[in-house]
């Protein structure tokens, strides 16, 4: 299949709405805000239900809190600030009032990646990954695009009965996925097949792999695509079945090539089918600030980054 951009919308804007059909529905559903709300996409839903929103101000660690005690009492919290506050100034929180608790709160975790763009190292979250998807009981997403950020928030808010942690991005990338898709948390989507790399990517980079398949194939280079959307829990079955019809594998992700999808996907093969990888990511160093674009070319993260380290894999792999 050939997926075609519907235009740029950020996928901060897809939670939102997401939230905002949520709020609709569910009269239980709390919305927390930590002195940001339109930069994380909230403020359309804290327009309509201002009875139900709640900013605690800059104060991550106390809104994470708070939003377990509501889950304790019956309340469906939902709080979003950037993810560098969300994963780590509220860790502690994080790992014992939720999910010690395994209470259901849905956290959103924006600005993640380095396409966050001129908010520079400190705003940019690149560890994210590592630390939630460490968590027991954490059930961790990170859409493609705005319209899956939509339908997977709405379908974890549905199905999950634990606490959520959705990784979504500021700037406006390619909208290339239908409102009406099926997706299911934990199975990942194939998105294209091909014979001789498998790239499976998260987040924005997932669009990117798409581009770089192209250009792959246009040297007969044939290339499957995956798109893990749901990182935990992964869908091993998949990644093992890719692996199984390709020559390698090569992870894509805005994140540190320690501890993310690059990891999680290395730990299922090792154990269930060992073959050559690669992890396409931040090479173990901060970000900085700089335009998305040029931060994703300068770290090998846009199309022809992607194509160019698949294509130095293959030629060493042939020598």
């Amino acid at each position: 299949m050939r997926y075609v951009s519907l235009g740029e919308k950020s996928t901060k804007l897809g939670f939102g709405e997401a939230i905002l059909e949520l709020a609709e529905k569910n009269p239980n559903l709390i919305i927390l805000g930590a002195d940001i709300t339109a930069s994380v996409g909230l403020n359309m839903v804290a327009e309509k239900f201002p009875e139900r929103f709640f900013s605690l101000g800059i104060a991550e660690q106390n809104v994470t809190a708070v939003a377990a005690g509501l889950a304790l009492t019956g309340k469906l919290p939902v709080y979003s600030t950037y993810s560098v506050f969300a994963a780590f100034r509220a860790a502690d929180q994080v790992r014992l009032s939720i999910c010690y608790n395994n209470v259901k709160v849905i956290i959103g975790g924006a600005h993640a990646g380095i396409s966050v763009g001129p908010d520079g190292a400190t705003h940019q979250a690149l560890e994210d990954i590592a630390l939630m998807r460490a968590l027991p009981n954490m059930t961790v997403i990170s859409p493609c695009d705005a319209n899956q950020a939509k339908v997977l928030t709405i379908a974890a808010a549905e199905h999950v009965n634990g606490p959520i942690y959705v990784r979504f991005g500021r700037e406006p990338v390619p909208n290339f996925t239908p409102l009406n898709q099926d997706v299911k948390i934990g199975k990942a989507q194939l998105l294209c097949k091909g014979s001789d790399v498998a790239i499976v990517a998260t987040g924005h980079m997932v669009w990117e792999a798409l581009q770089a398949a192209k250009l792959l194939g246009e040297k007969n280079i044939s290339a499957t695509v995956v798109n893990v959307h749901t990182i935990k829990p992964l869908d091993k079955e998949l990644l093992v079945e890719v692996a199984k019809q390709t020559k390698f594998v090569v992870t894509v992700e805005e994140h540190q090539v320690n501890g993310g999808l690059g990891g999680a996907v290395a730990e299922v093969l090792s154990q269930n089918y060992p073959v050559l990888m690669d992890i396409i990511g931040m090479p173990d160093c901060f970000g900085e600030s700089g335009k998305p674009q040029e931060l994703l070319q300068k770290y090998g993260l846009n199309s022809r980054g992607i194509y160019e380290r698949v294509r130095a894999k293959l030629y060493e792999k042939r020598k």
